[in-house]
């Protein structure tokens, strides 16, 4: 298909996506849908739930990655960003663990 309605926005996406070759995530929220199964574009995936955008990741060469985890099966998947991917959702899923620490910063002035 050309295009596919965001479950999570229902914002109308078109499939072409810059600097990607399977767009599988909404540029405006994040979220996808779990489709594909062991290779990017393969729509191998039986689940078929809505992946909610937990973080970024950084590859070697500096390409960002949104990390979804299905709200199905709780896989986690990383998902190449594309061109038009929401700039400023994105760097808050970045910042996220320094506003939200996993530890309580209380306990670093002791140290």
């Amino acid at each position: 298909p050309s295009s596919f309605r965001c479950r999570h926005c229902r914002l109308d996406v078109s499939s072409d996506a810059p600097g990607t070759a399977h767009r599988n995530h909404c540029p405006s929220c994040l979220w996808s849908r779990h489709l594909d199964d062991d290779r990017p574009g393969d729509r191998a995936a039986d689940c078929g739930a809505s992946m909610e955008p937990i973080a970024v990741s950084v590859r070697s060469d500096g390409e960002w990655m949104i990390v979804h985890r299905c709200m199905g099966c709780d896989e986690i998947h990383l998902n190449r960003i594309a061109g038009d991917d929401n700039a400023l959702l994105l760097t808050q899923l970045a910042v996220r663990p320094l506003a939200q620490p996993a530890f309580p910063l209380e306990h670093l002035g002791r140290l």
